[in-house]
């Protein structure tokens, strides 16, 4: 029977209409989606022109979204979701190792393979540091073999998408860890840099006055056979933006700093060292939080 249908009996119908989903998963996604957006929809008073507005907010994020450049990866960044749905995916660990962080919209897939001990920027003008340590399990056992892949930016503030390296990957780099769990790469300080601020995120941050800075980190994802993927980044102290990250990806246990180390692999540069924990993988588990933006460009296409 047809009925006149109101702020707040439209929410029913339309959750009636989506009833006979057929994946359960699907369905339970879909219909909070649908009760949270109608119940923001009426908490904020939402106006057809501000609605207006939302979609050519959505629509130019779309537009801005490139095989280089991933603005969808970039808002749920801003918002803190990204960080939401990492937390909520690391609860569901059977065990956690080390802390995890955000994979951010600048990792690509297929950065070379280096030799230990390797410099992973190609023309460094700044001085060199080294970066070493251990990956274990969380009994400290070593993992031998684990895949440690690494990027970051120049000491310039930029990723090499940015710097125009067109096919070239630069400041990026894939190292195998050796029979006794250990692995150490050169490379130099990343600085801290401001996100990308020319597209309809910026825009949005800059009107919520937020200075939109990340501070200087290097990002790492390790990945083993039989242990969970672990997708982190490590965070320099002395950063000024250290407290105030503008995607909300800094955790303490993540902070380091680099300093004079005699028990560096590489003695006379300085070092940062980093022991790393994976936890053991669930049968069956996989995923993680964000991807290689041209790859979400091609699975559009």
């Amino acid at each position: 029977m047809m009925q006149d249908l109101d702020e707040f009996t439209v929410t029913d119908a339309a959750l009636a209409q989506m009833e006979a989903t057929a994946s359960p998963r699907l369905k339970q996604i879909m219909d909070a989606a649908v009760r949270h957006l109608h119940a923001f929809a009426r908490d904020v008073d939402l106006t057809p022109e501000e609605w207006l507005q939302g979609i050519q907010f959505l629509t130019a994020v779309g537009q801005a979204c490139t095989p280089i450049r991933q603005e969808f990866i970039l808002l749920s960044d801003v918002l803190g979701l990204s960080a939401v749905v990492n937390a909520l995916h690391d609860r569901k660990a059977r065990e956690l190792g080390s802390q995890s962080s955000l994979l951010g919209p600048f990792y690509r897939e297929g950065a070379p393979a280096l030799p230990l001990g390797a410099q992973i920027v190609h023309n460094p003008t700044a001085p060199e540091i080294v970066l070493y340590g251990t990956v274990t399990d969380n009994a400290g056992t070593p993992v031998p073999n684990a895949l440690i892949q690494v990027w970051q930016t120049s000491e310039r503030g930029l990723y090499d998408l940015q710097e125009g390296h067109g096919d070239v990957m630069d400041m990026r780099g894939n190292f195998r860890t050796g029979a006794d769990g250990k692995f150490h790469f050169r490379t130099v300080r990343p600085l801290g840099y401001s996100i990308p601020m020319d597209g309809p995120v910026g825009a949005l941050v800059h009107r919520q006055n937020r200075h939109g800075m990340r501070p200087s980190h290097i990002h790492c994802l390790i990945s083993a056979n039989g242990y969970r993927e672990l997708v982190t980044a490590l965070y320099f102290a002395d950063d000024p933006n250290i407290g105030s990250d503008t995607v909300f990806g800094v955790s303490q246990s993540l902070v380091v700093q680099a300093a004079d180390d005699p028990a560096s692999p590489l003695p006379g540069l300085q070092a940062v060292r980093y022991d790393f924990r994976l936890a053991h993988a669930a049968p069956g588990e996989t995923g993680r939080v964000g991807a290689d933006p041209s790859k979400l460009a091609k699975a559009a296409e």
